[in-house]
């Protein structure tokens, strides 16, 4: 049996301090064996730094999944090549920094594949299909473990939803991120896959999905472009649990939401 705790999109300072007063008392809670965080809004709301990841691993996150604001920050490019800890998503061009997916072990000794990947619909950028380019990340991690968790890193609900039941009974858990808005539909698929569409995010939600409002509000008004700045104010950290058996089958899950 392995217990995996997956920490919705932490978003800048607000959302790593509140992740580093809760996280050791969810571990305990879960006695989880894995933690997964997506933190590609880590630092300043956008993106991931060097220090930022050195942040979130010192608090005990295990692997850091990341979506399409990986890039916001060219300092991490290096990192994404030396440290396999850190994916971005598998289905970007080849010949970007970084990989997609991997495999790591829990703090119980099993071997845990994650992948990282984007959705297509409402995309600004040009990817790779997500469904064929799992059924190649899947393929492979599964001649090392039956234990695989999947971050779709989406904006359209329905993109989410139809990748869960693509991969049920292939993957152990596939968990929707990006929109920073929890979602209450987790569920165990009829194959034994833990799913949800959104964990939802850390972070502020004194704001607008973790920025300020005003500069939100001001946007929509006027249209013109604003720099995004993390909200301040009272945190909340969104997450999911789930536990699986030898054959890498979920028999359960639970979301969560915590707010201070």
């Amino acid at each position: 049996m392995i217990n995996i705790l997956f920490i919705g999109d932490v978003f800048g300072s607000p959302g790593r301090s509140f992740l580093k007063e809760r996280l050791p008392g969810l571990m305990d809670r879960y006695n989880a064996h894995f933690v997964i965080v997506n933190s590609e809004n880590a630092a300043g709301g956008a993106g991931l730094t060097p220090e930022v990841a050195g942040e979130l691993f010192a608090m005990g996150v295990d692997v850091m999944t990341s979506g399409n604001h990986i890039w916001d920050k060219k300092e991490i490019y290096p990192l994404l090549d030396s440290d396999k800890r850190i994916l971005r998503p598998a289905n970007f061009p080849p010949g970007v920094p970084g990989r997609g997916a991997g495999v790591f072990h829990t703090r119980s000794g099993q071997q845990v594949g994650v992948v990282s990947i984007c959705g297509r619909v409402y995309s600004p950028q040009d990817l790779d299909c997500p469904f064929r380019t799992l059924d190649a990340e899947i393929g492979k991690l599964k001649l090392t473990t039956p234990f695989i968790i999947v971050d779709f890193h989406a904006e359209a609900t329905s993109e989410k939803i139809s990748a869960g039941y693509y991969v049920d009974g292939r993957v152990s858990a596939l968990f929707g991120t990006h929109t920073h808005v929890q979602t209450a539909d987790e569920t165990i698929l009829p194959g034994g896959t833990a799913y949800i569409t959104d964990v939802g995010m850390t972070g502020s939600y004194e704001g607008v999905i973790g920025v300020k409002k005003e500069i939100i509000l001001k946007r929509f008004l006027t249209q013109m472009p604003v720099r995004h700045e993390p909200a301040r104010g009272k945190r909340q950290l969104c997450g999911v649990f789930c536990s699986l058996d030898g054959r890498g089958k979920a028999f359960g899950v639970e979301r969560f939401r915590i707010l201070e």
